[in-house]
């Protein structure tokens, strides 16, 4: 699916927005402070939010309990929607903006916010906005790096922070005589080569995953010194040896055997249960919202967290210009719709999952790490088996802010996508995965360009 860069919408979203709604605050409620009581009495609040494939049946009951509790706050009830893919979420966006109606708030994926700001479409903060839900000293500093493209101008109150790290089988890495993770994309590659042995693979790869693909050839590129996107300049790099290098390496997992045959068509839960059943030795590209599965899994206590490789293919050491980059700046951030008559309402909704209780209880439920300073610490000494993934967050690199990432993420996604037939039928060679990024290329730089 190709779909027009969000930010060439911008003019027409400002006037869809001009024609169905005003941009203050809402009649009828205080001033919306954290602490105070907005009256929402037979007002529905609609959220979107991505949906969660790891705990379908957690989430559903988890909208239920946020929307009765919100009731009992304010008098208003919470209508929930989701998205399940990178493309849906952009059509969905892409659909309130031209409209200039839709959910109230959006829970997007911090890759999108700058797509998302591009737009115009969503409140931008003030100072009274964060004193609505909490002040913005009320978070961990990293979790603020994406909401907006300076301090002084963000759309985005960060709700959750979800590092990437690397699980691995203790006992089966005991057992290839693999004393420590590797730290190099090749040792990586070369440890798994040591597991296999009939049912278990080295690597448990989702690759028909809406989401993970991207970001495996985006750290590769990053830590080889390509950011993908020159934003000054304007211009896309995607056609890189770098990026080439990328997806050699993740093909090249599928056709030298590492991984189970399946995982062709696996999305990222199934990955995750292969890890826990103990059909691999190591699950790269998950998060702590995996930390639930593993619980109650055959590995429960034969797992650990360690952090992706930072050294790109074909190195042994962090080249000249290139990032330690052990994870995007990633998790999901909370935004306002421009359009939304409920806006003090919204503030208030995302006052109170953001609040310590609220954060807490969600990362006992998913896993996903808070972005509150005090849940964050409480979650920290908690859970001392989490340390890998704290590393991750302080070693966290944020994607390009600019209005185009959304295409671009989309486009190097759509690599994969579209090189899945050949590489199941044993026929991908380097011409295919050369054609597949020249379009990713086009693609993105042709966003670039209509972006402001």
């Amino acid at each position: 699916m190709k779909s027009r860069p969000l930010i060439a919408l911008g003019a027409m979203a400002a006037a869809a927005i001009a024609l169905t709604a005003c941009s203050g605050s809402t009649a009828g409620t205080d001033d919306g402070d954290a602490g105070g009581t907005v009256d929402g009495t037979g007002q529905t609040l609609t959220v979107m939010m991505a949906a969660n494939g790891l705990y379908p049946e957690q989430q559903k009951e988890w909208f239920g309990k946020v929307s009765d509790a919100f009731e009992e706050k304010t008098g208003a009830k919470v209508e929930f929607e989701t998205f399940a893919s990178a493309n849906d979420e952009l059509t969905k966006i892409q659909t309130s903006v031209l409209s200039g109606q839709g959910p109230d708030v959006y829970g997007l994926g911090t890759t999108f916010t700058p797509t998302a700001y591009a737009t115009g479409a969503f409140v931008k903060l003030t100072e009274a906005d964060w004193d609505k839900v909490g002040g913005r000293d009320r978070f961990v500093p990293s979790t603020l790096g994406i909401s907006g493209p300076s301090e002084d101008d963000e759309i985005a109150v960060p709700f959750v922070s979800r590092p990437f790290v690397m699980a691995y089988n203790t006992e089966l890495l005991a057992a290839a005589g693999i004393d420590e993770p590797p730290t190099t994309w090749d040792e990586l590659t070369a440890a798994a080569e040591k597991i296999e042995s009939g049912d278990v693979h080295g690597l448990a790869i989702g690759y028909a995953d809406s989401f993970d693909p991207w970001k495996f050839v985006w750290g590769m590129s990053v830590q080889a010194g390509n950011p993908l996107i020159d934003v000054k300049a304007k211009k896309a790099e995607i056609d890189d040896p770098a990026v080439a290098a990328a997806y050699d390496t993740y093909f090249g997992w599928y056709q030298d055997g590492l991984v189970d045959p399946a995982a062709i068509g696996w999305k990222n839960a199934q990955a995750v249960a292969a890890f826990a059943e103990g059909k691999a030795a190591f699950l790269p590209m998950t998060s702590a919202n995996s930390k639930p599965t593993f619980a109650g899994s055959p590995v429960a206590d034969s797992y650990a967290y360690a952090l992706l490789p930072t050294i790109p293919p074909g190195e042994t050491e962090l080249p000249k210009g290139g990032e330690e980059a052990a994870s995007i700046l990633s998790g999901d951030n909370l935004v306002v719709a421009q359009y939304s008559p409920n806006q003090d309402l919204a503030f208030a909704f995302i006052e109170m999952l953001t609040s310590t209780e609220s954060q807490l209880d969600y990362f006992e439920t998913f896993g996903e790490l808070p972005t509150g300073v005090e849940a964050a610490a409480q979650v920290e000494k908690d859970n001392p088996d989490l340390s890998a993934n704290v590393q991750a967050a302080s070693q966290s690199v944020a994607t390009p802010f600019t209005g185009a990432w959304g295409d671009t993420q989309l486009a190097l996604t759509n690599v994969v996508v579209q090189s899945l037939p050949a590489l199941q039928g044993g026929t991908l060679g380097q011409s295919d995965i050369a054609a597949a990024i020249a379009e990713a290329q086009a693609s993105s730089q042709s966003a670039l360009d209509k972006s402001k």
